[in-house]
């Protein structure tokens, strides 16, 4: 991309490419990413620790509104790569009468109060009681920062892979289809297929899901045979920031709340029980000088991932929300407690809380 925004021309990737193959002295380097490492997991069941490994069907607590929460945690650490784009909004519509929250450009200093007097969702008030009521729909509540030159980035460049990352966020967390069960297609479409270990990643954890490769630690994806969405509306918040990072990159931080109402696939079904997900994705969009990518792409940095109510110490490749005669019959976790819509402690700070921990409990839906 040339300043202002324009592009970069397709014959500049194409020598940066040629030169990568012809193995010249100053051809770009094959992206090569350290191995991915389960850090630590939230999970819930009896009331004792476990081992972090141990394996358990996941419960939840009823009774007062509480839902247990099952925290998975994976972090990615990889090289770099680059792209322009620009943002697709997929999600309009109301959600709650509230006012709305102006969108996150730092982090808050405390969690959003409590209701004084919590109101149970409904199909037609799916944010009901909830804090995410005046919250944004889909990307509206994500924070973008203002661009500005960075590392190889122009201005215009920078503000093109900011909208690009949002674009992903959107095809990850966002799609309807995607949040149906199907494969997300665009947004791995947008990952740098040089990077093998992520693509290994990729193509197991859609065929064999498991804690070391779960999709859901990038992904939003429901049974449809089990549960049904509610309405067209997934709110969010959270925000995007950039610095400069190895080698001139310009490393792109998300790290957004998604609230994701639903019901039980049977027709007639009206009980709305709520997941709530917090990500946090590093991405790097790097000099293609320096790495071999494909042009419209980036490298995984790392990856995070905090769930409520969207299964515990289960790999199924899917969010599985529980209902109330479930949690009824469910013993309380034996983790720490976390209020889901507390944003101002930090991913980092929520890893180390939970790490070895078991399934916690959620201090309101």
């Amino acid at each position: 991309m040339g300043k202002g925004g324009e592009s970069i021309p397709d014959e500049e990737w194409e020598r940066f490419l040629r030169e990568a193959e012809a193995g010249t002295e100053d051809a770009p380097e094959e992206p090569s990413a350290r191995a991915r490492m389960v850090a630590g997991r939230l999970r819930e069941g009896t009331a004792r620790p476990e081992p972090w490994r141990s394996h358990q069907p996941a419960r939840r607590r009823g009774g007062k509104g509480w839902y247990a929460i099952g925290l998975l945690v994976a972090v990615a650490v990889l090289v770099v790569a680059l792209a322009p784009g620009r943002v697709a909004g997929w999600f309009g519509g109301g959600g709650g009468e509230s006012t709305p929250l102006a969108v996150e450009s730092d982090r808050p200093d405390q969690p959003p109060p409590a209701e004084a007097a919590a109101q149970p969702p409904t199909v037609e008030e799916p944010f009901r009681g909830s804090p995410a009521a005046r919250w944004g729909d889909g990307t509206a509540g994500i924070g973008v920062p203002e661009a500005r030159a960075t590392g190889w980035m122009s201005k215009g460049q920078v503000a093109q892979a900011v909208e690009k990352t949002r674009d992903f966020l959107a095809a990850s967390s966002l799609d309807p289809g995607v949040l149906r069960g199907e494969r997300p297609k665009k947004a791995i479409a947008l990952i740098n297929p040089h990077q093998q270990d992520v693509q290994d990643y990729l193509a197991t954890a859609f065929r064999a899901p498991s804690r070391e490769n779960d999709p859901l630690l990038l992904f939003s994806r429901f049974e449809n045979t089990k549960v049904r969405l509610v309405g067209d509306v997934v709110k969010t918040r959270g925000r995007i920031t950039y610095r400069e990072g190895e080698r001139g990159a310009v490393e792109v931080t998300t790290d957004v709340t998604y609230v994701y109402p639903s019901v039980r696939a049977a027709a007639g079904s009206d009980e709305v029980a709520r997941t709530i997900v917090r990500r946090e994705v590093v991405m790097s969009w790097d000099d293609p000088a320096k790495i071999v990518i494909d042009p419209g792409t980036f490298s995984l940095v790392s990856y995070k991932v905090d769930t409520t109510n969207g299964g515990c110490d289960t790999f199924t490749g899917y969010l599985t929300p529980e209902f109330g005669a479930e949690r009824a019959t469910s013993s309380p976790g034996d983790g720490p407690e976390v209020d889901p819509y507390d944003r101002s402690t930090s991913m980092e700070a929520r890893m180390r809380e939970a790490d070895g921990a078991g399934c916690g409990t959620a201090t309101r839906s």
